[in-house]
């Protein structure tokens, strides 16, 4: 009978707390280990006591710093400089796109979440690892 391994840990930031707590839910369901901030200096200090964070999903648009900012700061430090980044946003607009695509950003997802897409995509990124038991 298999049994589903933990998946990697992520680090979600958003400033809308609602919208934070729906996805962690959403992602621990999955198997994930979701770390929360609701700022980018949060965000930062989550990923100061855990370097095992694998992923960051993003909104952009937050009242002291942009999500654009965490990224450029995340691109900046050498051992987190290739960190897969998602950004979400209910208003990005040509120079955010053209800033996302400087910093390599993976992917952007308008708001509200199609979470179908988001789910396929992380699977793409951290396929779901199996133990098979064996019987004796």
């Amino acid at each position: 009978m298999p049994v589903s391994l933990p998946r990697q840990q992520l680090l979600l930031v958003d400033d809308e707390e609602d919208a934070l707590f729906e996805l962690a839910e959403l992602l621990e369901g999955e198997g994930f280990i979701c770390l929360t901030a609701r700022s980018v200096k949060l965000a930062l200090q989550q990923l100061t006591l855990h370097p095992d964070v694998a992923l960051v999903i993003t909104d952009l648009r937050m009242p002291e710093e942009s999500g654009i900012s965490l990224i450029r700061r995340l691109r900046e430090h050498t051992a987190r400089q290739h960190l897969p980044v998602i950004v979400t946003s209910g208003h990005a607009d040509m120079e955010d796109v053209s800033d996302m695509l400087r910093l390599q950003v993976l992917d952007l997802f308008r708001k509200p979440i199609y979470h179908v897409r988001l789910l396929e995509t992380l699977e793409n990124l951290f396929p779901q690892r199996r133990l098979h038991l064996v019987a004796p």
